[in-house]
């Protein structure tokens, strides 16, 4: 027989089941375990959030487990990225994955847990084009309200001339200004920060008001 120990967040109204108590028949003993829905606090289980409800003292729709109490919070997604240079010529990638598959972008990708969104833009630059940079300055933030993503774009000077393509890249090139491909950047948030970058002006916000095509859905 399974019995529940609720505990209440701090600063929240409703209870989340942190451990259960378990009673082993045939004798007293009872043993404390992880909740299935709060083990990790980063997985959804089998079993766990399935009803969509405004919980109390909320004002927004959540996925709420109906057993024990447990919220389910969907927030907004952390992009970071970098444009890249050596001896003045910018670094692109081709993108070889959905989206925008074929068409070109700065090295960028979602944050990882652990990291700070420097240590995320440096790490992509390598994942996507094998090569190493230093972290110069913020260029600016693009927010994406629409599909819910928020770019963090840095200013980040290779160390060496070196790079390659990644597993996510089919090609990687250092493009002087006049030849950058345009026509073919993968998504607004490119062009923002490519000219956000000539301009050589302080960081700036950029919001992105409307909707884009399906090949542009990340930025």
């Amino acid at each position: 027989m399974r019995a529940v120990t609720p505990t209440r967040r701090p600063g929240s109204s409703f209870v989340l089941c942190r451990r259960e108590r378990v009673r082993l028949p045939g004798s007293g003993l009872v043993l404390v375990e992880p909740h299935r829905h709060t083990l990790g606090m980063s997985e959804k289980q089998t079993g766990g959030p399935s009803v969509k409800k405004v919980p109390e003292g909320d004002n927004r729709m959540r996925l709420v487990c109906p057993d024990c109490g447990y919220i389910e919070y969907d927030n907004p997604k952390i992009v970071v990225g970098a444009v890249c240079w050596w001896q003045n010529a910018i670094l692109l990638c081709k993108r070889a994955i959905a989206p925008a598959r074929g068409l070109w972008t700065i090295p960028s990708g979602f944050m990882e847990l652990g990291e700070t969104t420097a240590e995320g833009a440096v790490r992509e630059v390598w994942e996507e084009a094998q090569a190493r940079v230093v972290i110069e300055d913020l260029l600016g933030i693009y927010e994406i309200p629409h599909i819910s993503h928020v770019n963090v774009i840095y200013r980040a000077p290779m160390t060496g001339p070196e790079f390659a393509p990644g597993p996510e890249s089919e090609a990687v090139e250092l493009f002087d200004w006049e030849r950058i491909p345009w026509e073919q950047l993968a998504f607004p948030s490119v062009r923002w920060s490519l000219e956000r970058f000539r301009s050589g002006q302080g960081a700036a916000v950029q919001v992105a008001t409307h909707p884009v095509p399906i090949c542009s859905a990340l930025g």
